[in-house]
């Protein structure tokens, strides 16, 4: 496969044809190619946390007018804010990983995947937004040669969110029946100006508690946490379970649920 071109079902190490490629000054003219259905992450936000790559995926239908065949584009899907799409290939975009197309001569359908490396890509808590998305069309001739390009915009966003967790701890174990029992835990979150997981001030999250025996949790009461992200609260022991925080997902940041503290009721 020549480098930086798709083939028939041949895959596209995206990431390193972007780093290959000098950007284009401005957007270049129409190259005819449409892109349609352009999917990312099944329509769900994207959670990233400090050092964990991420690699969300994408899928898309591509057609190409006459005289150029699919075989002869790469298509780059990318995500893109607070620039323009040209100036994203530089720096400040999240991008492919890689793109896999079908046999169509003419039409065919795409997946692929984004790479998201929050060492990289995310340095501040204003990355947690909604992200725009683009796909970056390279037309090239039968000897390699590039012969037309064009960002193609107007698919819409995709949000990117700083991941969360949770503890808990439940004490005393054991614990009499009709005692209190103390449960606490922390909130954190993604810092991605510090690369690390700070607390989540303000943050209400819900105590549950599961008997034993049994599958299902229930909430207990709903607690907000303080300034560093910590919660607190008392409850009376009435029968052996596991107790757990919980929280969902915000307009910047994912959800979260601890794994349940089981407690001995004496």
């Amino acid at each position: 496969m020549r480098t930086g071109r798709t083939g028939s079902a041949a895959v596209l190490a995206g990431a390193l044809a972007l780093g290959a490629f000098a950007a284009p000054s401005a957007e270049a003219a129409d190259t005819g190619v449409k892109v349609s259905n352009l999917v990312v992450n099944g329509g769900k936000p994207i959670v990233v946390g400090t050092t964990a790559e991420v690699t969300p995926k994408f899928s898309f239908h591509i057609a190409t007018p006459s005289g150029t065949k699919v075989s002869d584009v790469t298509p780059f899907p990318f995500l893109y804010h607070d620039t323009t799409p040209a100036k994203a290939i530089d720096s400040g975009g999240i991008y492919t990983g890689f793109t896999e197309c079908g046999d169509g001569p003419r039409a065919a359908d795409c997946t692929g995947e984004l790479t998201v490396d929050p060492r990289y890509r995310l340095d501040s808590t204003n990355d947690a937004t909604a992200w725009k998305v683009a796909v970056w069309i390279r037309v090239w001739t039968a000897d390699d040669k590039l012969k037309g390009e064009q960002f193609l915009t107007g698919f819409g966003t995709a949000q990117v969110k700083r991941a969360a967790k949770v503890t808990v701890d439940a004490s005393p174990e054991p614990v009499a029946k009709g005692g209190k029992l103390t449960v606490t835990g922390r909130i954190t979150r993604a810092d991605w100006a510090r690369h690390t997981y700070t607390g989540f001030a303000g943050k209400a999250a819900k105590l549950q508690f599961r008997k034993a025996g049994t599958s299902t949790y229930s909430t207990v009461k709903t607690v907000s946490a303080d300034s560093a992200g910590a919660l607190r609260t008392t409850v009376t022991a009435a029968a052996d379970g596991y107790w757990r925080w919980t929280f969902g997902e915000t307009s910047t940041t994912g959800g979260a649920t601890a794994a349940g503290d089981y407690v001995d009721v004496k």
